[in-house]
Parts: C-alpha cells; sequence; structure tokens
C-alpha cells in the first residue's frame, strides 16, 4: 500500500513563500499523475496542480505564476513552491496520485495559514 506524507505547511505573510513536500513511500515514476489539491474551510476541494508521468505540468488560474510543481525521483518526492503567497491561498494542501492501476492514493494534508 502507497503512503504519501506532505510536509512543509505553516503560517506565512501574505507575499511569502512556502515549499511543500509530498514523500511516496513508493517510486514515484509508477504513477501516472501526481497533483496537489487545497481544501480552505466551508469548501469543496480544489485542484492546483498536476504532474503528468510525460512531464506536463498544468495549474489552476489561481495560481499560474506563483506555484510551481515539480519532482524529484531520486527523493520520491514530489514539491510544491509557493510565492507570493495570498490570505485566499489559506487551506489545508493534499498530495494525490494515481496509479497506473488507476489506484487513488491521498495524503494526509497539510495546513498552509497566509496571514494578512
Amino acid at each position: 500500500q502507497v503512503q504519501l506524507v506532505e510536509s512543509g505547511g505553516g503560517l506565512v505573510q501574505a507575499g511569502g513563500s512556502l515549499r511543500l513536500s509530498c514523500a511516496a513511500s513508493g517510486s514515484i515514476s509508477s504513477f501516472n499523475t501526481m497533483s496537489w489539491y487545497r481544501q480552505a474551510p466551508g469548501k469543496q476541494r480544489e485542484w492546483v496542480a498536476h504532474f503528468l508521468s510525460g512531464g506536463r505540468r498544468d495549474y489552476a488560474d489561481s495560481v499560474k505564476g506563483r506555484f510551481t510543481i515539480s519532482s524529484d525521483n531520486a527523493k520520491n518526492t514530489l514539491y510544491l513552491q509557493m510565492s507570493s503567497l495570498k490570505p485566499e491561498d489559506t487551506a489545508v494542501y493534499y498530495c494525490y496520485a494515481l496509479g497506473r492501476d488507476y489506484r487513488i492514493y491521498w495524503g494526509q494534508g497539510t495546513q498552509v495559514t497566509v496571514s494578512s
């Protein structure tokens, strides 16, 4: 059973930066897709960015130009570099992976709080 463990969340002032990490218990090259989602209080979980197995990266319009998704296959880790953070970025951020067998995996989430 693959496990995903996020880290790197915290409290930051508006305009600041954070880097989230998602460490997988297995090889991330075995996944079709790895993504970041977030869920703000009282709102539905929303997609933030994904990294497809072919190397393509896409971003939600709300974070485009500010967030960067990347991976380190040697460390089996997915990252989300977040810059120019805004209070509306406050949410629990979740790591998601879709296996080649179409199994879905979620991490437990990491809290990001951006103060104004």
